[in-house]
């Protein structure tokens, strides 16, 4: 009996999904593994890959068609098999309505049919990137003999670049489980196995995607035939994937234009996320055929960003064919009445798709506006005509409208969900700053390495050795029932950036000397100015200090970076009067700090304690520097 292959969910949120280009066509023969369609959300554009193995009998849904997401799209069987059942169908239905079609989807996939007589279904290690070939096994989130619906997280997978989740595919008893935690796992090849209590599993271990490849070369032959003119007219370079939670880039710089040569490893473009700027490297050779993304536009990970082949090969009509415009976006463009063509593709290889028409119609070009003015000048009043032209002019001046830069977004994201998230409080104290001011002239006197060490050093320093008496402050909120508490202070330093506010960490800051602090702080600060700091160096923090004494801030309301449980702003210094020994008055330097902590974790007196200590430290530093 034929198989269904359903609409991916993309999204915890999504709920349907657009479908940009069928890749096959129905007669086409088909691997676990193919890649039948494209597809999209509001966010982003994907491939979608098939499940099973045979000839594509049926497609449901057309090119443009709004699918809701686990629905079926198309049926893939053998040749003459009934596809009717499964159209308007979803992959929770399935298992009701056709008990049989696992093992007819099985047995061409690795298996003769008569050993793997069973309803039972493989859940297959997904393909994370094109250049993936295997994945490794993260954490088992379900266990065998749990209930799995279609969407449930079986595991974490990771490759070398990053970390994913594996969504069930099936729906049923979680009966079998191939590979354990830490084990490599090729790329379509089943993991585990899901079906009815009881249906035997053994003839699902070792098979998927690959095997059927292997297994079944006459089915193959033909596909791959069709796809060796485009593999040797273009090859795609997509947005690489510069960390574990980063789902998009945004392009800096291109070095290399359209019709450039180039080799594999030459630098197409720079990049950059929310923490560091990187080079992208070409994966191919050849010449630059097409360039999908502009300077400052915001790529997905792993989404085409140009393609790169020879001039005139079979694959460059394509890659020029930017004009190509989806069904939906064409009956947009003819209610709305606008030129779809004149919307900036944003679909796979460079498609023309709804969002792109509505962000037309939100902003019109410049010369489509100035067109009716012009037309209008041969008739009886060219003067008023020409009137709005410098009334918009003035209009544009008052403003402009700037998008937000990557770091700028984490930061607006972290603050709110800092802010949101915990119950935050604020001490402001203050303490006599004599005895680092005077330290501090000594050290410039000495001159040398030391001459460098500044005030904000001498404070990272006190810090890092008062925290340890404070532990809830020297820690991180899991969530609002578990605190991880560190055995030694990672300190972050807050950084500010021409790109905007970063914050390094300065890990074992508790083990290392007053020197070896200051000079760290400077290497961290220069990566983060010139934007090559590693992702790495910017997490595992378990406090931070914000420094803004130099801008003559007397005090402020620092908020803390999560998961983190406090963060110290260190003000300016100002004169202050205080009774003397003598019964006088004295004149000294009092320097403020300002003490946000998570009253989830820390309870006002602990955090006066902390403060109360760290001014003393400060006060008596020489003594607390020969300790």
């Amino acid at each position: 009996m034929a198989n269904a292959v359903i609409m991916p969910k993309a999204g915890i949120t999504v709920e349907s999904c657009i479908i940009g280009e069928w890749i096959k066509k129905v007669g086409d023969p088909v691997n676990v593994g193919d890649v039948l369609f494209t597809y999209e959300t509001d966010k982003a554009s994907f491939e979608c890959e098939s499940t099973a193995a045979g000839t594509l009998l049926d497609i449901f849904f057309e090119e443009g068609d709004e699918v809701p997401c686990l629905v079926n799209v198309c049926a893939v069987g053998n040749p003459g098999e009934d596809t009717s059942a499964l159209r308007g169908g979803s992959a929770a239905e399935a298992p009701a309505e056709a008990p049989a079609a696992a093992p007819a989807a099985a047995a061409p996939a690795a298996a003769p049919a008569a050993a793997c007589a069973t309803k039972a279904r493989g859940v297959l290690m997904p393909k994370a990137g094109i250049t993936v070939e295997s994945c490794i096994i993260g954490e088992w989130l379900k266990k065998v003999g749990d209930q799995i619906k279609v969407g449930d997280v079986l595991f974490t997978y990771e490759t070398d670049k990053a970390s994913f989740e594996c969504e069930s595919t099936e729906e049923g008893e979680l009966l079998a489980i191939f590979y354990e935690e830490g084990d490599e796992v090729p790329c379509l090849e089943n993991v585990c196995a899901v079906g009815p209590h009881g249906e035997p599993t053994d003839c699902l271990k070792g098979i998927g995607g690959t095997p059927a490849a292997a297994e079944a070369p006459a089915e193959a032959a033909p596909a791959a035939e069709a796809a060796a003119p485009a593999a040797a007219g273009a090859q795609t370079v997509i947005m690489p994937k510069a960390g574990i939670t980063v789902e998009s880039c945004i392009i800096g710089e291109w070095l290399r234009k359209v019709g450039d040569s180039v080799k594999e490893g030459d630098i197409l473009f720079t990049y950059e996320t929310d923490k560091a700027s990187f080079e992208c490297e070409s994966t191919a050779t050849g010449t630059i055929l097409e360039i999908l993304h502009e300077e400052g536009d915001e790529v997905p990970c792993l989404d085409p960003v140009c393609t790169i082949g020879v001039p005139g090969g079979a694959a460059a009509p394509a890659a020029n064919a930017g004009a190509a415009v989806s069904p939906r976006a064409k009956k947009l463009a003819a209610t709305a009445g606008v030129d779809a063509t004149m919307a900036t593709g944003t679909g796979p290889n460079g498609r023309i798709i709804e969002r792109d028409v509505r962000e037309l119609m939100a902003n019109p070009p410049v010369v489509a506006q100035a067109a009716p003015a012009v037309q209008a000048a041969p008739a009886a009043a060219p003067a008023p005509a020409a009137a709005p032209a410098p009334a918009a002019a003035e209009a544009e001046a008052e403003y402009r409208d700037v998008k937000f830069s990557g770091i700028r977004r984490a930061i607006s994201k972290s603050m709110t969900t800092s802010l949101h998230t915990m119950a935050q409080l604020t001490h402001n104290t203050s303490f006599d700053a004599t005895a680092i001011l005077n330290y501090r002239k000594q050290l410039k006197a000495a001159g040398g390495e030391y001459a460098g060490i500044t005030l904000g050093d001498i404070v990272l320093y006190a810090v890092s050795r008062t925290l340890l008496n404070h532990p809830d402050l020297n820690a991180n909120m899991l969530d609002d029932n578990n605190i991880r508490i560190f055995n030694h202070v990672n300190l972050g330093v807050a950084v500010d950036t021409p790109r905007g506010l970063m914050v390094p960490t300065i890990r074992h800051a508790d083990e290392m000397s007053l020197l070896e602090i200051s000079k760290a702080v400077k290497e961290l600060a220069a990566e983060c100015r010139d934007g090559a700091i590693s992702p790495d160096k910017l997490s595992g923090g378990s406090f931070t200090v914000s420094n803004l004494g130099n801008m003559g801030v007397e005090s402020f309301t620092p908020v803390i970076n999560p998961p983190q449980t406090g963060i110290l702003g260190v003000c300016g210094t100002i004169d202050r009067v205080r009774k003397g020994k003598d019964g006088g008055i004295e004149i000294y330097p009092a320097m403020g700090l300002s003490l946000t902590y998570d009253h989830r974790a820390v309870d006002g007196t602990p955090a006066a304690k902390f403060q109360k200590e760290l001014g003393f430290n400060l006060e008596n530093f020489t003594v607390l520097l020969s300790k």
